[in-house]
Order: structure tokens, then sequence, then C-alpha cells
């Protein structure tokens, strides 16, 4: 039966921080027209099938496809998460071959180019609005969340204080602190009370509730909350984040692109002397008279401080607890 076969899809999750805000390559309709039925096409993250007779791993494979698809050149990449959930690919409902892909994780400069009217850089808060608290506590978690979630829990009694004790650790509904890694417990408690577009597919979206957030193709979606938890992560013990950086920047635009991953406002001071008393960075001995106002410092990563220190993480000095 052709419902037993299984192919292997390739997922980039590629992701820049520009002018303060944290984006995700896309790719739209005419890319997706090829692997993509007809009625699920909206913006996706760039992706492919795996092919063993084209691509030697599916490291290349994924590469192949993203600077085809963006004309994007890849650096670091990370393998993320096999996403592999029966029906995540319409197509398979139809008798059609389960797809498993797997999803990787690159980190590129915010001036990375590419040479096709079909990518697009999209703000990464526009999927996951409620993750960014750097103005304080989102009001779409008050306006509409919460009041969501509290219908949710009180529809089936006999889960009642089971899903209240998860909304109270994702969301950080009582007496628990907002955890800036639980990205992707929060969308799928999303999902599971039919708050999202997506659960719209499973038949699990609630005709009295309006989907948060701007959808995704398929799962990807999820790719993104899984990529964005995984880089809130390890910003904190590996200096990935200077992948997102020109060789040479301030402090505060150090301090910026931390801010922006981690959806959290950071204390300044606290901030810099972590990052100059951990020698994560040195000065150059130049100034960035670019910039309005007074010239500040420019700094560069000491590449030495990965082989000093085992967890050569920035940290997440927050200025004010969530």
């Amino acid at each position: 039966m052709a419902g037993l076969d299984i192919n292997i899809g390739l997922n980039a999750v590629i992701m820049a921080v520009t002018e303060g805000a944290p984006r995700v390559l896309t790719v739209h309709k005419d890319v997706l027209s090829e692997y993509a039925p007809a009625e699920d096409r909206p913006t996706a993250l760039p992706f492919g099938p795996f092919e063993p007779n084209r691509h030697r791993t599916l490291e290349l494979g994924l590469r192949e496809w993203v600077e085809e698809q963006t004309g994007l050149s890849l650096g670091y990449v990370e393998q993320l998460y096999t996403f592999g959930d029966r029906n995540r690919d319409p197509r398979e409902r139809a008798d059609g071959s389960r797809v498993v892909s797997i999803g990787y994780l690159a980190l590129v400069r915010e001036n990375s180019p590419f040479r096709t009217k079909d990518a697009e850089w999209v703000n990464c808060y526009d999927f996951l609005p409620w993750e960014d608290w750097r103005k304080g506590r989102p009001p779409l978690l008050d306006q509409f969340i919460f009041p969501a979630l509290d219908r949710w829990i009180m529809a089936e009694p006999e889960e009642k204080a089971q899903r209240a004790e998860r909304a109270s650790i994702a969301f950080a509904t009582s007496y628990s602190r907002w955890d800036v890694e639980r990205v992707l417990d929060r969308y799928e408690l999303l999902y599971e009370a039919g708050l999202v577009v997506e659960a719209k597919r499973d038949d699990m979206l609630k005709r009295n509730e309006v989907g948060v957030g701007r959808s995704f193709a398929l799962d990807h979606r999820r790719m993104l909350a899984t990529a964005l938890a995984r880089v809130r992560g390890k910003i904190k013990y590996r200096p990935l984040v200077f992948e997102l950086l020109a060789p040479t920047f301030t402090l505060l635009k150090l301090q910026n692109v931390v801010e922006a991953l981690s959806g959290v406002g950071l204390h300044k001071q606290n901030f810099r002397r972590l990052v100059t008393n951990n020698r994560l960075v040195e000065q150059t001995g130049n100034m960035d008279t670019e910039s309005r106002g007074r010239p500040a410092a420019l700094f560069q990563f000491r590449r030495d401080a990965v082989r000093e220190r085992s967890q050569p993480g920035v940290g997440l000095p927050v200025r004010q607890s969530p």
C-alpha cells in the first residue's frame, strides 16, 4: 500500500536578527507547488525531499534545496529534530506516503542576501506573538489566550486539574516564572486547545475561537517553535549568538540581538559586566561612527573563549522577571 511508504523531507529554520527583530526565512507558493497540495500552500520554511541518488548526505541535500529556493548559501547548520507525526502532510490522508521531515537550524548574519522573489524574511513573533516580552507582558495573553485557555480547561472536568497545571507551567499563569525555553510547550498547548489555525487541519479548532498568530504551512510553525527554544537555551552556554553578528559590533548591538532571540529585556549594566568579565569579547580599538549619538567602542568575539570555558554563553540577566 502506498500509505505504508515513507518519504524523507528536509526543512530549514534559517534565523537572523534584523533591526532588533528575530526573523525567519520563508518561501511562498511558487516554491511550494511541487511539494504541497493546492489547498495547503501558505508561507512555508525552505524544504524539499531527500533524494538518495542526488544527495550524498542529508545536510548537503538541505543546503542544495535552500540555495535553490532562496539563493542563500548556509554557514552554521545543526540538525534540529525529526518531525514524523501521522498526517502531518495532508496527502497522507488520501493514502499518500508518510512524510518524515528532518529539521535543521541555521543562523546567518542579518545582511545575508538572497536572489529570488519567492523568499522573504518574516518576524518570528508574527508566528509566535506570545513569546515577545521585551516590552513587558504581551496584551494578547490577557485579552485572548488566558480566557481561551480557561474555557479549554473547564471543558473537560475530569482533566481540569491536569490542564490547569500544564497551562500554569507553560504560560506562568499563577506563581510560575516565565521560562523563555518553553516555546514548544506553549505552542503545543495552544494547538491542543484549538487556538492556532493549524489545529483546524485536525478538526480541533473551536468554532467560537480565532487562531492566534500567523499560520505556517503543514507543521512548520511547530518547527519554528522548536528552533526558537533551541536557540534560547543555547545562547546561555554556547557562543552561537555571534553567528548573527558582523565581525565587529557594539555591546548595545550584541544586547539587542540577545534580547530579540530571548524575547526578554536585559539589564544593560549586568549584561555588559557578564560578557566582559567572562572575556567573551575584546575591544578592537575602533569606534562605531555610523550610529547616531555618541560613538561607541567596537568589540569582537574572542575565539579563545571556547577553549577557556566549558560554557562560553552570554547568559540572560533579565531586566525584570516576567
